[in-house]
């Protein structure tokens, strides 16, 4: 017999969650070593803070993902494919 996922309700649950609702977001900025450029990050509060996400992003990344944050109704993020997606964009 062929060897078959575990499909248990546990197991089901598990996968079923690794996509979280990021409910608020903040933006950092950290000072580089002088005379360097400094890193940004944006932190995801996932489901109310039931999870919390780190992204480091280049200064070019930051001003776009602020703004599609800003324009979408909600966003998702995958934990385990490190995936951030918007909802609702309009595209006019």
């Amino acid at each position: 017999m062929a060897d078959q996922p575990d499909t248990s309700p546990s197991q089901r649950l598990e996968r079923r969650y690794k996509v979280r609702q990021v409910t608020d977001y903040q933006a950092s900025w950290v000072e580089g070593q002088r005379g360097q450029n400094g890193t940004f990050t944006l932190q995801l509060i996932l489901d109310k803070g039931v999870e919390e996400y780190i992204l480091d992003v280049s200064s070019d990344d930051i001003d776009v993902l602020l703004k599609l944050l800003k324009a979408s109704d909600y966003a998702m993020f995958d934990l385990e494919r490190k995936v951030l997606m918007f909802e609702n964009l309009n595209v006019d």
